[in-house]
C-alpha cells in the first residue's frame, strides 16, 4: 500500500515513464512497529530492495552501496521520499549524479534550527536539489522562505488507495462482530500513534464529558498505551483499545467506526503535516471531526468538523451532535467521497507528480 504512488506514476506514465521503487529490506523505526519489504508478483514498477542501517533512528539511518549502484543506472529524475536535512536524504543527494534531476519530498511545516550535522546535510542536499514537493500550504509556506529552498516546488496531497479505503458496511460489521460489539451504540473512533501529540489526552477527557451512549475504538500503537488502558477500564466493554491491526486491515475498522476523531495538538517541535487519516477517512465515507493543528483545516476544509485544539467542551459537543445526526453524517460523508475522487485517489495525485517532474526536466535542460 505505501507503493502505490509508484505503482500510479508506473500506470499513469506508461509508455512515457520507466518508474522504479527503492525500498528499505527492514526498517525498524521508532514508535512504529517494524516493517519488512513484501514484494507482490503483480508489482506494476521494479522494485529494488535495499540495505538500511541503524533504521531504529530515522534521522541518522543510511542506505548501502547498493542504492549508490541504483542511482548510477542513468534516471531522469530521482524522486527522495527522504527529508533533505536526514542523513539518508544527504547520501541520496550524494550518490545523484548530476545530470539527474533531484525532487525531495518534504513534510517540515516548523522552521527549525538543525544542529551539525543536519544542518550541513540539508544545505547539500538542497544545493544539489533541482526542485522539492510537499503535501501542505503550511509545509509549503514556512520552506518557501528558508535558505536554499529557492527551486521549483508543488504541492501535491497525500494520496489514498481507493480500492482498499472505500465504504464497506460489510467489513464493518464483521469488525465489529468479532469485537463483540454487533449492533448497537454509535462508535466513536480514532486511528493512528498513541503518543501525546495525537491528542489522545484531549479525546479522552471529551469523551469522559459525551452524553448518552456510545463505544469508542482506539486503533493503533504507542507508548501512550498504557495510559490509554488505564482510562479505558472505567469503561469496560464500551471501549477497545486494537494494538496488532495491520495496515492492510485498517479500513475495515475504520468501516467500523461511526466517526473518526484525530485530536492533533501542536507541540514546540510538530504540527500535524497533513493527516493521512484525514483522506483515508474521507475515502471510507466515515464523517471526520479533527482538530485546528497545523495542516489539517486546510485539508478537511467543509468535508468535516474543526475544533479548537484545546477545547475539551467543544469536543464533546461536535463528537455528541455528529453521533446523534445521521442526516449531517451522510452530508459529510458524500463531501469526503467527492474530494476523494476529485483531490486524494492515487491516479490523480500521481499524474500531478509525473506533471512536477516533467517540469523540473524541462527547466532543467533549458
Amino acid at each position: 500500500m505505501n507503493r502505490r504512488l509508484a505503482h500510479e506514476m508506473s500506470r499513469v506514465g506508461g509508455g512515457s515513464w520507466e518508474v522504479v521503487a527503492a525500498a528499505p529490506k527492514y526498517f525498524d523505526g521508532s514508535d512504529l512497529r517494524p516493517v519488512r519489504l513484501e514484494l507482490r508478483a503483480d508489482e506494476p514498477c521494479r522494485v529494488v530492495p535495499l540495505n538500511a542501517y541503524f533504521t531504529r533512528r530515522p534521522h541518522l539511518f543510511l542506505y548501502g552501496r547498493q542504492l549508490r549502484s541504483l542511482l548510477r543506472e542513468g534516471w531522469d529524475a530521482v524522486h527522495a521520499w527522504e527529508e533533505p536535512y536526514i542523513l539518508a536524504g544527504g547520501e541520496v543527494a550524494w550518490w545523484t549524479p548530476r545530470d539527474s534531476a533531484l525532487v525531495f519530498r518534504t513534510a517540515q511545516s516548523i522552521n527549525k534550527t538543525y544542529p551539525l550535522p543536519f544542518s550541513l546535510v540539508e544545505r547539500y542536499a538542497m544545493h544539489k536539489a533541482a526542485g522539492w514537493i510537499c503535501s501542505g500550504s503550511l509545509v509549503e509556506q514556512t520552506l518557501s522562505a528558508r535558505r536554499g529552498y529557492d527551486k521549483p516546488r508543488a504541492r501535491i496531497p497525500l494520496g489514498v488507495d481507493t480500492e482498499a479505503f472505500r465504504p464497506d458496511p460489510e467489513a464493518g460489521r464483521n469488525v465489529l462482530q468479532k469485537l463483540g460489539w454487533a449492533g448497537g451504540a454509535p462508535v466513536i473512533g480514532y486511528l493512528g500513534r498513541f503518543v501525546p501529540d495525537k491528542g489522545l489526552n484531549l479525546l479522552t477527557a471529551a469523551l469522559d464529558e459525551v452524553p448518552g451512549e456510545w463505544r469508542a475504538l482506539f486503533v493503533g500503537a504507542g507508548p501512550s498505551e498504557s495510559q490509554l488502558r488505564e482510562w479505558a477500564s472505567k469503561y469496560g466493554d464500551r471501549v477497545r483499545i486494537c494494538t496488532d491491526v495491520t495496515h492492510d486491515f485498517v479500513p475495515a475498522y475504520l468501516n467500523a467506526m461511526t466517526v473518526l476523531c484525530a485530536p492533533s495538538q501542536t507541540m514546540p517541535n510538530w504540527k500535524e503535516q497533513f493527516g493521512r487519516m484525514v483522506v483515508e477517512s474521507f475515502a471510507a465515507g466515515v464523517p471526520f471531526i479533527g482538530s485546528d493543528s497545523g495542516e489539517i483545516p486546510f485539508v478537511v476544509r467543509d468535508s468535516g468538523l474543526i475544533v479548537g485544539e484545546k477545547d475539551v467542551a467543544g469536543w464533546a459537543r461536535a463528537i455528541g451532535e455528529l453521533i446523534a445526526s445521521p442526516g449531517q453524517r451522510r452530508v459529510l460523508a458524500d463531501k469526503g467521497l467527492q474530494r476523494t475522487r476529485d483531490e486524494f485517489a492515487w491516479p490523480v495525485v500521481a499524474r500531478q507528480y509525473l506533471n512536477f517532474f516533467e517540469r523540473v526536466l524541462a527547466e532543467k535542460r533549458n
